[in-house]
């Protein structure tokens, strides 16, 4: 391109002197004024500074060309002539257009935005000058794209349209044509795989079953070079170190609509490991440095570990602020024994500081919510894990759908650095009003300020009234993670309640209630947690059925002939947390556990503890965590502490523990899981057992007492388990990827009562009893599969899931498809 410009300068140049008396014999002249004219958009100033005459200056021939040069470089001209008049230099110019627009027609495989970014890159852009001789460069250019892609029919024209005072509309017009289709793709010279196992690992196919949507047969040029590094790879990493490709041939059949791809490699022979030899400055650690070596003498040689290892020791050296470490391997390739020596050549470099740590994207979130969780301090060397960490611990705030990292030298230095943290903040609550449906709340409203990044600050705060069909709530809650600077957290919250438990697929009771609590926590390590707390509730529970649990459970608490019950329990609450995971909200690897416990106090109406236990494991299948697999477990347990009325108190029926729905067992209707109500009638009297074991509390004929079964009443104790296989969900753009998932599952899982005696049952008629079950067996076990998509969208959370049971009992109330939508507006 710079040769066009040239000759083109040439041609103009002698243009410029053809036709002048000065053309065969020019004799020197001193300049006493320099006029130009043609000057539009250009100053005369910057006209004359890339002049390099001046007035009173003896011009002779070669100064003329040089001037004349000068003024073509500036780039701001088209044409260039000069002339004398006496002692004046006359300098006559025609300026570059300008360009007012630029139009793209045709083009479906290039989007617009790339072909503007490439076109700034050549200085092509609105608002600047044109340079037509760039123009032939830049359609060449994107009609070797085009080839490369396999459209070989494919043409680009641009068109220059002139528009008044010196300005033009610069049009490009794409005939892209149809992609030549891959024919056949041959492999030559291959011996130790088969060309169906070669071909198989390339991502240019010859062949696409009819049944494979996605597939498609394009050639690309780009794709092919990938290929053939793939099988470089492959052959490296099983011992061929002599492996090469030899030659590689792309035949366009002569109608352009085909290809044929021919590979030549050169297999070699199969090589081990003779020794290790690590070089350099070891820095006095080479015993250590040994001893992480993944490579060891004897083995097959392979290219994947003598890559690890280099990635092993720079991020070792990274640790120790070494941020620019060279870690090189010169292998020794012995052919007579087919033996390989490597020498892995260790450069730490100069050991690196940090000067600044910055943060670009966080316009909601303060700086300092975001400076607090880091590992990485300012002044510090450059600890590649603590780097690593920082990000880690921002993405566990589940504030953020991204968060990058980029270590930036700093000018004019080499041991200095700047880290930036780059984040893309996501909603973490809002000031709304909202409407949801789902299979298990039904209608639900919402209204009110739910915030776990309240203003920016990080701490948590909520004043929301729900509604649901069986349900409403009003809670007022605020937490700051950060009380203190060493991270020990303080919050609380006052509540109320109603809970019908009828209209939640319950047997029948309402409890009523309301409270308030305080907690805390405060960090062991970086990724323990210990949170404890107090509080105080009071429960009103009224319109119960009389179902055989609920009347266990009055027949200890009911004083006198009323129906309605009033308990005021104080409680406290110990926890322990740990977490590995590498982010907040849908994470891709590691794992945590919570261990959690509450306790009413002494004195408290109601004296009973529950326990629980939830753990989760994350393992990613692949290095971009496409494919991760999800393992997670929940246990609990509950009972009551100590005698009232000299019987032993139990757990209260409306904090037993449920099972089913979208959020544990999926295939089973929600809280269905479990033991069921059943009521024992002499006419319409309900009928217990009797606390001291004597048989039936009210009189008459045992004969006549008959079974009925009603609903789920849950249980004091409940295990369940889930796996999961976490993919990629087809059709979905990559930046969607934090923020939407979908995954195949396995749920399995009990809900049991240990109060429960069937034995206790027994005095019954048989064929009565008979109808009974033993809720009591924790080995009742459901199973159900499916597939669930969670969509974390603008309108709140949705999860769907498609779900069938395995294992059920008689009375299971199944569910196939269950949903959850939130919505605000």
């Amino acid at each position: 391109m710079r040769l066009n410009k040239l000759f083109a300068s040439m041609l103009i140049l002698g243009a410029s002197f053809s036709g002048t008396s000065w053309a065969d014999s020019f004799q020197p002249f001193e300049v006493t004024d320099i006029q130009v004219e043609g000057l539009q958009r250009v100053a005369l100033g910057a006209a004359l500074l890339s002049l390099p005459i001046k007035v009173g200056d003896t011009v002779d021939q070669l100064k003329l060309q040089q001037a004349i040069k000068s003024l073509y470089a500036s780039t701001n001209f088209e044409t260039v002539s000069v002339s004398r008049e006496d002692g004046i230099l006359l300098v006559k110019v025609k300026e570059r257009p300008t360009i007012s627009a630029i139009k793209f027609e045709g083009n479906k495989d290039i989007k617009e935005e790339q072909l503007k970014e490439s076109l700034d890159g050549s200085g092509v852009k609105e608002g600047e000058a044109l340079d037509r001789t760039m123009l032939s460069g830049i359609e060449k250019g994107l009609q070797d794209f085009y080839y490369g892609v396999g459209k070989y029919g494919a043409k680009v024209e641009a068109q220059v349209v002139n528009l008044p005072r010196n300005r033009v509309e610069l049009n490009f017009k794409f005939t892209e044509g149809l992609a030549a289709e891959i024919r056949q793709i041959n492999i030559v010279g291959n011996e130790k795989y088969s060309d169906a196992d070669l071909i198989g690992m390339l991502e240019l196919k010859d062949y696409v079953a009819w049944w494979d949507l996605f597939g498609e047969r394009r050639y690309q040029k780009q794709k092919l070079q990938a290929d053939l590094e793939t099988i470089k790879t492959h052959y490296h990493n099983n011992g061929y170190i002599r492996f090469e490709v030899t030659s590689t041939q792309v035949a366009m059949t002569p109608d352009r609509k085909g290809l044929y791809i021919t590979i030549n490699v050169n297999e070699g022979e199969q090589y081990k490991v003779k020794e290790v030899n690590l070089t350099g400055d070891l820095m006095g650690r080479e015993e250590l440095l040994q001893a992480l070596l993944p490579i060891k003498a004897g083995e097959q040689y392979n290219g994947a570990d003598v890559t690890f290892a280099e990635e092993m020791y720079s991020k070792y050296l990274g640790r120790f602020g070494y941020a620019y470490p060279e870690v090189k391997t010169f292998p020794e390739i012995n052919d007579e024994t087919k033996e390989v020596t490597l020498n892995v050549n260790i450069k730490p470099g100069k050991r690196v500081y940090v000067r600044s740590i910055n943060f670009t994207g966080n316009e909601v979130t303060k700086d300092e919510v975001l400076r607090r969780e880091l590992r990485q301090m300012e002044g510090a060397w450059l600890n590649s894990a603590n780097v690593e960490q920082s990000k880690t611990r921002l993405n566990r705030l589940g504030f953020f759908e991204t968060v990058d990292t980029e270590t930036i030298q700093v000018p004019g230095t080499d041991d200095l650095v700047d880290v930036a943290f780059k984040v893309k903040e996501q909603p973490s609550g809002s000031f709304n009003a909202g409407v949801g449906y789902g299979t298990e709340s039904g209608l639900s409203l919402q209204l009110g300020v739910q915030q776990s990044n309240f203003l920016g600050t990080g701490n948590q705060a909520g004043i929301s009234l729900n509604t649901t069909k069986y349900s409403k709530n009003v809670n007022l809650s605020y937490t700051d993670p950060y009380f203190t600077k060493d991270g020990i957290s303080l919050g609380g919250s006052v509540y109320w309640s109603e809970f019908d438990a009828n209209r939640a697929n319950l047997e029948r009771y309402k409890n009523n209630s309301y409270g308030v609590a305080v907690s805390s926590g405060f960090p062991i390590n970086e990724y323990n947690r210990i949170n404890g707390g107090v509080g105080f509730r009071h429960n009103s529970i009224s319109d119960v059925s009389g179902y055989e649990q609920a009347l266990r459970f009055y027949n200890i608490y009911r004083d006198g002939e009323s129906s309605e019950l009033s308990f005021n329990n104080f409680d406290l609450n110990l926890g322990w947390y740990r977490s590995t995971l590498n982010r907040g909200t849908f994470p891709t690897d590691g794992s945590s556990q919570r261990l959690s416990g509450k306790i009413t106090t002494p004195g408290s109406d109601l004296q009973y503890f529950k326990t629980d236990f939830e753990t989760n494991f994350y393992l990613p299948l692949t290095r971009s965590h496409n494919f991760v697999v999800l393992t997670r477990a929940k246990l609990g347990y509950g009972n009551g502490y100590g005698q009232y009325n000299d019987n032993d108190q139990i757990l209260p029926f409306w904090e037993n523990y449920y099972s089913g729905g979208t959020s544990s067992l999926r295939g089973f209707k929600s809280n269905s899981v479990g033991p069921r109500s059943f009521y024992l009638f002499r006419g319409s009297e309900p009928c217990a057992p009797d606390p001291s074991g004597d048989g039936c509390s009210l009189p008459g004929d045992p004969n006549s007492i008959l079974v009925n079964k009603g609903r789920s009443i849950g249980g004091n104790a409940s295990a369940t388990a889930s796996m999961e296989l976490i993919v990629p969900t087809p059709f979905l753009d990559e930046a969607y990827t934090n923020s939407l998932r979908t995954s195949f599952f396995v749920d399995a899982g009990n809900v049991w009562d240990t109060e429960f005696d069937l034995e206790s049952y027994s005095t019954l008629p048989a064929e009565e009893f008979a109808k009974l079950q033993d809720y009591s067996d924790p080995s009742r076990i459901r199973a159900s599969w499916g597939m669930s998509v969670q969509w974390l969208s603008p309108m709140g959370p949705m999860v769907f899931s498609l779900a069938w049971p395995i294992k059920e009992y008689e009375d299971d109330e199944t569910e196939i498809f269950s949903f959850n939508i939130g919505k605000t507006f």
